[in-house]
């Protein structure tokens, strides 16, 4: 969340970014709040210390003095507890209010919605087919590499079973991001898929109806399924305090994803480009908030080495405000060529959410300035079906086979899919 401070010092800036970002909120309401607040706890106080001057007075006087001294102590007591209640209520309010907000926009972000995200540069040539290219359920239902009519009779729509050389190719993305992770200092990890509603919500990725429609919410043990590996990595530090120089702490985690993709049925249906269950590789870095700009650009430069070296054309794309995610105050996207569908589709994402995460779940670093939030960024490593997806799709010959990116040749053990 904002930091209240930053919001007293700058007001106008704040509406600004709420404007920027398409979010209606009432930033006068926020301040009011906090005002009425920080009078009520400036009560509390005062009556702290009353208590404390009238017990030193309590050792001090006679005993008739000090009889009376005792009911005055009384009374004073009930005075603070209730007035602690009710700055507690007013606290609790001003969180509430807090919550509503996303990140400020990093200053080079576009305001606006999906329709002014910014095309930064376009990497790799297409490729040049002589022959109609085919899309790739069409290219793996042939090759017997992913089935929908039977995940369909089992799970329902959007689910796939991946079969034969896909999930050889899966694992093979698999080892192939990690290995180039760990050399890099990546910690690589295996995180829950399942976390509990609070680290769900402090992650800030349920605080709108929008947000919570797109989770799977189990009620009876008040938990979320992950829709990414950042949700239960990020939570494994809270509460706790990292020393300076052991930033950036960075983790490379797999794991299985789910989503429920509200409000999209009728898009992207065919194949398995949008289903509610996927696997990734999830990069996730806290960073000293003095460098996590840098870091920021290191983690996009590992995506697109990554992108490089599958040989798949790539363009990047910084995200316009009002089309990030709350947490986010820049997010730079990488969207893949796919000739199946003669266009670019979203493949990585990479988000600074500078201390707006860290702050609720509280992880900090100690350093020679004291104790301060880090910053959260996370990236994704491979989306895994929608690299094979572009892989099946810039690979595909003219006769229906595949040939295997030459990087990915060794965990395969051959050079196509035929």
């Amino acid at each position: 969340m904002l930091d209240i401070s930053f919001i007293r010092e700058n007001p106008e800036k704040v509406k600004q970014a709420m404007k920027d970002r398409g979010v209606v909120a009432d930033i006068a309401l926020i301040l009011e709040t906090d005002k009425v607040y920080r009078n009520k706890l400036r009560g509390v106080e005062e009556l702290r210390a009353e208590l404390n001057a009238l017990s030193k007075k309590i050792a001090q006087v006679s005993q008739d003095e000090r009889e009376e001294s005792i009911k005055e102590g009384k009374r004073v007591k009930e005075q603070l507890a209730v007035r602690e209640e009710e700055a507690k209520e007013l606290e609790n309010h001003v969180q509430a209010l807090l919550v509503q907000l996303p990140n400020i926009p990093h200053e080079e972000v576009p305001a606006g919605g999906e329709e002014n995200n910014r095309v930064l540069r376009q990497i790799g040539e297409k490729p040049a087919f002589d022959f109609p290219p085919k899309d790739h359920l069409t290219l793996g239902e042939k090759l017997g590499l992913i089935d929908i009519e039977r995940a369909a009779k089992v799970a329902g729509s959007r689910f796939a079973y991946l079969t034969h050389d896909a999930v050889l190719l899966e694992f093979a993305l698999v080892r192939f991001v990690l290995d180039a992770a760990v050399r890099e200092g990546f910690v690589p990890i295996l995180p829950p898929v399942l976390i509990r509603a609070e680290m769900m919500q402090k992650m800030g990725y349920v605080d709108t109806p929008e947000d919570l429609a797109e989770r799977y919410y189990l009620e009876k043990e008040g938990m979320f399924l992950v829709g990414t590996a950042e949700q239960a990595v990020g939570p494994m530090h809270a509460g706790e305090i990292f020393h300076e120089k052991e930033l950036p702490k960075r983790y490379a985690a797999f794991s299985s994803c789910f989503r429920e993709e509200a409000g999209s049925y009728g898009k992207d249906t065919k194949g398995i480009l949008r289903v509610h269950q996927f696997d990734k590789v999830e990069l996730v870095s806290f960073a000293h908030p003095e460098r996590s700009w840098e870091e920021h650009q290191f983690l996009l430069q590992f995506e697109e080495k990554l992108w490089q070296q599958l040989g798949i054309p790539y363009q990047v794309v910084q995200l316009a405000a009002g089309d990030m995610s709350r947490p986010s105050a820049s997010t730079l996207d990488i969207e893949a060529w796919l000739p199946g569908q003669e266009r670019y589709r979203e493949v990585s994402s990479c988000s600074n959410t500078t201390d707006y995460q860290a702050r609720r779940l509280n992880i900090r670093y100690r350093g020679k300035e004291g104790t301060r939030f880090v910053h959260m960024l996370n990236a994704t490593g491979f989306p895994i079906g929608r690299t094979i997806i572009a892989i099946l799709e810039n690979y595909q010959q003219k006769d229906g086979s595949i040939r295997i990116p030459e990087v990915l040749q060794g965990f395969m053990g051959k050079e196509s899919i035929a």
